[in-house]
């Protein structure tokens, strides 16, 4: 377990909002920052407001670096396209994502750390890469060993959120298919997430 999935809740307290929604998350008590300056507010800058925007984003994707994401930006621009959009194609690409989206995981960070411990399946065979880029298509299934863990199943009876659309899941055989890629408004993220801002903030 990583020191950043230890202190997973942190980074809502420092953003000041409930990343993923969570009913148990401390920004539901303490809408402030975590430290004896937390309470204090800043006017924020334009550079601030991609910051903030930037850190929305990354750190809802649990425990993805600043050099791995980095790379994700400079991958979205290099296609033609909408490099705002292209970006959270990317990001909903990756099989922790998948794992999480298709409800395997209660977090992003036990997705993550689900597929390490060679949990998961990605078209019968074995994948412990978290990063792995899913292929519109690809079905995702919980190794047969596997699919009466706890987790999983609380993850997957959990009623904290709803499968998005563009999966297709079937929770009795704990097997799902990436149908399609999404668009920003088909991902349902609880926040607002401003992805063109994190493009502005990386073209400075």
């Amino acid at each position: 377990m990583t020191k950043r999935a230890e202190s997973k809740y942190k980074i809502n307290r420092r953003l000041g909002v409930n990343l993923w929604g969570r009913p148990k998350s401390p920004i539901n008590k303490r809408e402030y920052g975590p430290g004896q300056h937390g309470q204090r507010r800043k006017k924020a800058t334009d550079y601030g407001t991609q910051l903030m925007a930037k850190q929305k984003l990354r750190g809802y994707y649990g425990n993805i670096s600043e050099k791995q994401f980095r790379r994700y930006y400079q991958e979205a621009v290099r296609v033609r396209g909408d490099s705002s959009q292209l970006l959270i194609e990317l990001l909903e690409r990756r099989l922790d994502a998948v794992v999480y989206r298709m409800k395997f995981a209660m977090t992003p960070f036990a997705a993550r750390q689900f597929i390490s411990h060679g949990h998961v399946q990605v078209n019968g065979r074995r994948v412990n890469i978290a990063s792995y880029r899913v292929k519109d298509g690809d079905t995702i299934e919980v190794k047969e060993k596997s699919k009466q863990l706890a987790m999983v199943l609380d993850a997957a009876q959990s009623t904290e959120r709803d499968v998005p659309e563009y999966l297709e899941v079937d929770h009795r055989a704990m097997k799902g298919r990436f149908a399609r890629t999404p668009k920003l408004t088909d991902v349902p993220y609880p926040v607002q997430m401003e992805p063109n801002l994190v493009v502005e903030y990386y073209s400075r």
